[in-house]
């Protein structure tokens, strides 16, 4: 019997992180999964779309999730993203992964060349196949892979026994609705908009991963508490306050990464680097608005967490 229920909460997707010349800082690492052990969230979404995965090399990608294995110890759930835009490396990737002991593995389609369904179903069950023991789960995210996951596919992809869930990241909430209706109550889906963190999980998400998370991870603690307990109207106000941090953050010159993690050095004390080329790094005049939305969330946790 597979055990799901370790999927079912708050899971932060892990931000890329670098030392002073650019490169991966194990150090950097390691002190976020410890960030994240403290803040009490189910686990964390390793070398996902927050850990800037398609600029990341094989090399780069085995040393964030050995430093977050490091560092987690069993007290986070682990799913690592494996995808790269090949099959061979993305097996790599998945057997290093099961190697380390991960709760499961994941990826997105292959991008660039627009791959019929059935070579999608072969890229995704051969990744699998070099992790024999390990969950999968499909990361559905067609504004930025440019294939969607039909049902047809996802019902293909079942036939799979390693096959657990899918963190679905389209915008349209009702996506959510038909994927759990179509594969019922033995998979997991995980909500990805973080705009739509309680519409998703009210309408069957029994989890949720998201790049904005980790700025702020109380509240959406807190909305995870709120939808439960059924007390909508309160869950609400806190998703509000949330999506109106989100705008800010995105009102940046440079990219919303960077903003989240220099908020996370002036709030968090963290200390996580800037991002990869050619993401755009922040402006001097983007210190404005990290000021900002650093002083939004603070002001959000003193009026929300009681």
């Amino acid at each position: 019997m597979r055990n799901l229920d370790k999927y079912k909460g708050v899971i932060p997707a892990f931000y890329a992180c670098y030392d002073k010349e650019g490169n991966i800082s194990p150090e950097g690492v390691q002190q976020l999964t410890e960030y994240f052990i403290k803040k009490g969230v189910k686990g964390v979404y390793v070398n996902g779309s927050s850990g800037e995965c398609i600029y990341q090399s094989v090399e780069d990608k085995k040393t964030v999730l050995e430093n977050v294995m490091k560092s987690a110890q069993g007290k986070l759930t682990v799913i690592a993203h494996v995808a790269c835009n090949n099959t061979k490396d993305s097996m790599e990737l998945a057997k290093h992964a099961e190697s380390l002991g991960v709760d499961a593995i994941a990826a997105i389609p292959p991008i660039y060349f627009r791959l019929p369904e059935h070579a999608i179903a072969q890229y995704w069950n051969d990744i699998s196949s070099a992790a024999p023991h390990t969950d999968f789960v499909i990361y559905n995210i067609p504004q930025l892979a440019g294939v969607a996951l039909t049902l047809n596919l996802f019902a293909e992809m079942r036939k799979n026994p390693r096959v657990i869930g899918v963190k679905n990241s389209s915008m349209p909430v009702q996506d959510i609705q038909m994927f759990h209706a179509d594969a019922g109550d033995g998979y997991v889906i995980f909500n990805g908009p973080d705009e739509q963190f309680i519409s998703g999980r009210v309408i069957g998400a029994e989890g949720a991963i998201g790049g904005t998370y980790g700025a702020m991870p109380e509240l959406f603690l807190k909305m995870d508490e709120y939808v439960k307990a059924g007390e909508m109207e309160k869950a609400r106000e806190i998703q509000y306050a949330v999506n109106d941090i989100i705008y800010k953050m995105c009102s940046a010159k440079g990219n919303m990464y960077g903003v989240i993690k220099a908020i996370l050095k002036i709030n968090e004390n963290l200390e996580l680097g800037g991002v990869r080329k050619p993401l755009p790094a922040l402006t001097d005049n983007d210190m404005a608005v990290v000021e900002e939305a650093a002083e939004m969330i603070r002001a959000a946790k003193a009026t929300y967490l009681l």
